[in-house]
């Protein structure tokens, strides 16, 4: 599985919104509103990198209230 971090900006007030919205779509593995210079983070996955930018990405970006976004694909994962 290919997995990426997508930072999110938003239209003022509708962080929340669009974190519950972005939840519930496929593909998404987690979805959280924060405080900085990005009002979402998503954890994203997909079987390929393909598949990631042709179906995941598209579908985040749809959501209505995203300004802007930047996809951030895991090199590699961390051993605890």
């Amino acid at each position: 599985m290919v997995e990426a971090f997508m930072l999110i900006q938003t239209e003022v007030g509708r962080a929340e919104v669009v974190a519950k919205q972005l939840a519930a779509l496929p593909g998404v593995l987690t979805s959280e509103y924060v405080t900085g210079p990005y009002d979402v983070v998503v954890r994203i996955g997909a079987e390929s990198l393909d598949e990631l930018k042709a179906d995941v990405v598209p579908g985040v970006q749809q959501i209505v209230g995203i300004t802007r976004t930047l996809t951030c694909p895991i090199a590699s994962k961390a051993q605890a």
